[in-house]
């Protein structure tokens, strides 16, 4: 049986998940490219298997991370459960990023020449639900009078257009740069990863759709988190990196 405007089957399962829903903590934690699974309805959208588990089709290690920093700060985390080839769920329906047709060196047969329909069918599908749950969540939360910062958390390629990135950890954020600057004055005094603001990507790469959904127009504190996924490729590598970013998000909350 299809749900989900045809897009979903019952065997697919929710697109969403939330684990440690009712977590303490003032962080609520996001991760929008955890998975690399596709919905049975679109196969492989014409793409190799090296290509559907490379970086094009999800954040690897993001969502390893994201779990330990959730179980270390007892924080909610929310993530969304199939590849962002089918959609990018830090990306606007209106956004040529959203069902991207290239994404760096690989054309994606399956998202070429979309009709309006199947646009609207996948954000219906995918989008829609994801972004409506983080809604309900905050609501929630604010029902109990628990204060709320977002942190989404996400990785990136060491070598892009064939190009090396230097940058170990980047400290993301749009307009509102408080928790931003927090965690890189606590970085820049324990240095353990190459740490920079907005870089590999910035606002201006279109990145912080989420942070501005439900962060700025909820007045809340936001900060986006990229890390070179070679330095999570293992559950050592993740653990440590988990260990240090909750330390830095502790500690610019009680700063």
């Amino acid at each position: 049986m299809l749900v989900g405007q045809g897009i979903l089957t019952e065997a697919d399962g929710d697109c969403v998940a939330v684990e440690r829903p009712d977590g303490k903590s003032a962080v609520l934690i996001i991760c929008e490219h955890a998975s690399r699974t596709l919905p049975q309805y679109f196969g492989d959208l014409g793409l190799s298997a090296e290509a559907l588990s490379s970086h094009i089709a999800w954040d690897p290690g993001a969502l390893a991370v994201a779990r330990k920093m959730s179980d270390s700060l007892d924080a909610t985390l929310v993530y969304q459960c199939f590849s962002r080839l089918v959609y990018d769920c830090n990306r606007p329906p209106e956004s040529p990023g959203a069902m991207p047709e290239i994404s760096e060196i690989y054309t994606i047969p399956g998202n070429q020449h979309l009709q309006a329909a199947d646009r609207q069918a996948r954000t219906d599908a995918l989008y829609v639900p994801f972004h409506d749950r983080i809604r309900a969540l905050l609501k929630e939360r604010a029902v109990r009078a628990q204060k709320t910062v977002l942190v989404t958390v996400h990785s990136f390629t060491p070598v892009y257009n064939g190009k090396q990135r230097a940058v170990e950890l980047g400290i993301l954020h749009d307009e509102d740069r408080w928790l931003a600057d927090r965690m890189l004055d606590a970085a820049a005094h324990a240095p353990l990863y190459r740490t920079e603001r907005n870089q590999p990507y910035g606002p201006e790469d279109g990145v912080t759709h989420t942070l501005k959904l439900h962060g700025l127009a909820n007045s809340l504190h936001n900060v986006m988190i990229e890390v070179r996924n070679d330095l999570i490729g293992d559950d050592i590598g993740q653990g440590v990196v988990a260990d240090y970013l909750t330390g830095l998000i502790q500690s610019s909350l009680e700063a």
